[in-house]
């Protein structure tokens, strides 16, 4: 399993950008997916999730201005962000778990990419 996050980069309050994230090495329509955020010094927090049974959820101080999406012909995950806070700040991360009901909790995951910064100011 290989997760390449990708889009990550400085912006303005108020602003949008769009992480993508190529995966590869396994069955992406099959998978519980999600992007995880991680604020310096804080621990990791689930932001949005997505799996084919449930379909999307999100955190609620992100819900309205965060949209999680795949394309499953490019297996790739997207996470669409406007109104961007500077709270919004720091390492987004996307997960991936064999499991077919997607959690909001970071420790469900088993597979991680590496991360992009997102830094908000």
């Amino acid at each position: 399993v290989q997760l390449v996050e990708s889009g990550g980069g400085l912006v303005q309050p108020g602003g949008s950008l769009r992480l993508s994230c190529a995966a590869s090495g396994f069955t992406f329509s099959n998978y519980a997916m999600s992007w995880v955020h991680q604020a310096p010094g804080l621990e990791r927090e689930a932001v949005a999730a997505i799996d084919k049974i449930t379909g999307a959820a999100y955190a609620d101080f992100v819900s309205g201005r965060f949209t999680i999406s795949q394309d499953n012909a490019k297996n790739t995950l997207y996470l669409q962000m406007n109104s961007l806070k500077p709270e919004d700040t720091g390492v987004y991360y996307c997960a991936a778990d064999e499991t077919t009901i997607a959690t909001m909790w970071p420790g469900g995951y088993n597979y991680w990419g590496q991360g992009t910064q997102v830094t908000v100011s």
